[in-house]
């Protein structure tokens, strides 16, 4: 794959993961939303309530904004806030409401939607259940998917916290330091060529038959 230095690119990857988390995660029921990649202060990402977009043939779209300046968190954590946003979109096209105090208090039923997604939902007595991390069951889709991180980020000055949210601005301050990456890369010392593993393990390089190390 390109590396993603252009933004171009990255909202094409962004899509391109929406698209196959649609598939395994919704059964290809959501209608695709137009990615954007905005600054979000204060939220990893926002999913507009109204169809913000309009095409010349006058359909309709959703806006599924990623924060320009966290991008080039761990891919697990991107794609799991891509998720996220993505239950709001689920849980608005069947009349469910997720959300209160202006779209940023999640609720159970939001919960409830993204932990059958293989996300883990954790409670803030600020936003409700909008803490999100992703679980080892979605670790191993990213992997088996060869996903890797995206390599820009915007430099907006301040840290984003949080996940989610489904007005203009989406969750708020969730935990002041984020959790490291929940993998580990081994490069091969001879070619150079990567694998990504979520445990320790004892690997060779198909091609050089080196032992790989993890940096």
């Amino acid at each position: 794959m390109k590396e993603t230095i252009k933004t171009s690119r990255t909202a094409g990857y962004l899509e391109k993961i929406f698209r196959a988390l649609n598939q395994d995660y919704f059964d290809g029921e959501l209608e695709e939303a137009i990615i954007t990649i905005q600054s979000t202060p204060r939220a990893y990402g926002h999913v507009t309530v109204a169809k913000a977009w309009s095409r010349a043939d006058g359909e309709q779209r959703h806006e599924l904004n990623i924060g320009a300046g966290t991008l080039d968190r761990p891919i697990e954590n991107v794609v799991a806030t891509v998720l996220h946003e993505m239950v709001h979109l689920y849980n608005l096209q069947h009349g469910i409401q997720d959300c209160s105090r202006g779209g940023t208090y999640h609720n159970k039923r939001f919960r409830d939607a993204a932990e059958q997604r293989d996300l883990q939902i954790s409670y803030d007595s600020r936003i409700g259940w909008s803490i999100t991390e992703p679980t080892d069951a979605l670790i191993e889709y990213i992997l088996r998917q060869g996903w890797s991180e995206i390599r820009m980020n915007r430099e907006d000055g301040y840290t984003a916290r949080g996940i989610g949210g489904r007005g203009t601005a989406g969750g708020i301050t969730p935990p002041a330091t984020p959790k490291p990456s929940s993998t580990r890369k081994y490069i091969c010392p001879c070619c150079g060529q990567s694998v990504r593993a979520t445990k320790a393990v004892n690997i060779l390089c198909g091609d050089c038959m080196e032992t790989m190390v993890c940096p």
